[in-house]
């Protein structure tokens, strides 16, 4: 069974033993970073390329690593075997660490390093199936590219979608698409993958690099290019991607686009070709 023992700095305590200083920063402020990382029969995907994120972000908060990336796999690789996680997601946390409160932070705070695990299956159905999304403002800082603890723009836009019984929020800045709440976001017309390029207005995620890589190796034309409303509103297909979520068909558009997409063959092939290097051998195209 998973979820028995978290990561605390370089430790593996009891859940219940574990203690968070009321004045961190990560509390205080949302002064942190994270990285969420699959477990499929019992190993990680794309671990290095999480980590190597992780480093990246840190950077450019000016938050001082305790250890360097090769460390912090080791940790999360332990803690998966401590908790004998199968399948699930392993969550690492860094903050800046606990200080009296004050908005001005210093750069030689010592950083706290927490984690956790959490069994959950791949959504099968919802990738055979398709999803609804909702789309909306994004009202978010302007730097996205940062995987950090501030999140409350994205979860106000994914309980928005909820309460529209869809399952995943679409955001926009003035008409331009940018990616989903917890998502990356692609459309195909006339054959061509185009989904937002990755500055600072979206999160570059590691699935988002898998896909690309995929739809290269498998000579799909990509275009890393913003795109409208419109364009969204006319696209031959529509999914998403993240760690979570893989691929995922998006089969209806609410809130400010009302549209319907059928579920094509490069979304079914991106799909399968991700399944592939996940599972390798093992996987066999049946969808």
């Amino acid at each position: 069974m998973s979820e028995e023992f978290v990561l605390y700095h370089d430790q593996y305590v009891r859940k219940e033993d574990a203690a968070i200083d009321m004045e961190d920063r990560g509390y205080n402020f949302g002064d942190g970073i994270y990285e969420v990382v699959f477990v499929y029969s019992g190993k990680s995907f794309a671990m290095n390329e999480h980590f190597e994120r992780f480093i990246s972000s840190a950077a450019k908060l000016e938050m001082q690593l305790p250890f360097d990336a090769p460390r912090f796999v080791e940790l999360t690789e332990g803690l998966i075997e401590k908790n004998s996680l199968r399948d699930g997601m392993v969550y690492v946390q860094m903050t800046r660490g606990a200080s009296p409160r004050n908005h001005l932070y210093e750069r030689d705070m010592k950083c706290l390093v927490t984690g956790f695990t959490r069994e959950m299956k791949p959504p099968e159905q919802l990738h055979q199936d398709g999803i609804r999304v909702y789309l909306t403002d994004d009202i978010r800082w302007l730097r996205c590219d940062i995987k950090s603890l501030n999140l409350l723009g994205n979860t106000m836009a994914k309980r928005q979608a909820a309460d529209h019984n869809c399952q995943e929020a679409i955001l926009h800045r003035d008409g331009t698409c940018t990616e989903g709440s917890s998502s990356n976001l692609y459309i195909v017309k006339d054959s061509v993958l185009q989904t937002h390029p990755a500055n600072n207005l979206i999160l570059n995620g590691i699935t988002r690099q898998a896909i690309l890589k995929i739809a290269h190796e498998k000579g799909i034309e990509v275009k890393e290019e913003p795109f409208t409303v419109k364009d969204l509103a006319a696209a031959d297909e529509v999914f998403i991607s993240s760690t979570t979520m893989e691929v995922t068909p998006v089969i209806q558009a609410a809130g400010q686009l009302d549209a319907e997409y059928q579920i094509g063959s490069i979304t079914r092939s991106l799909q399968n070709g991700l399944k592939k290097k996940i599972y390798g051998s093992e996987f066999i195209e049946s969808i």
